[in-house]
């Protein structure tokens, strides 16, 4: 058997107050899954927990995402996640110690073909 990507899908997600990373990444996956509808598992008789779900992750402060809720945002298959430093900060002023969080994600899909 050998491991075929199947889905690239990229997402945008903000914070716009509160600096909260894990927010930015949460709207970023959600983002990125509802620009697809995975039905291409079932044609070929894969249902869809036997997909593999690799969400990768770029934004600012990547150590404060908080993973598992992030994941919480994949409905099935086998999930795995990759936190960067990325995105993007975006200072409210100088006189604020707010900021505008911008995560980015990319969600790969894959399946395990039987030769």
């Amino acid at each position: 058997m050998t491991i075929q990507r199947c889905l690239l899908e990229l997402g945008t997600g903000v914070d716009l107050h509160g600096k909260d990373p894990t927010k930015a990444a949460k709207r970023a996956v959600f983002d990125a899954l509802r620009h697809s509808s995975l039905a291409f598992p079932r044609v070929f008789g894969y249902e869809p927990q036997m997909m593999y779900v690799e969400v990768n992750i770029a934004v600012p402060y990547p150590e404060m995402v908080k993973q598992e809720e992030v994941l919480s945002e994949v409905p099935y298959g086998q999930k795995k996640i990759n936190v960067v430093d990325g995105g993007m900060e975006i200072k409210s002023s100088a006189q604020s110690n707010d900021s505008t969080i911008m995560a980015n994600a990319a969600i790969i899909v894959s399946l395990d073909i039987k030769d």
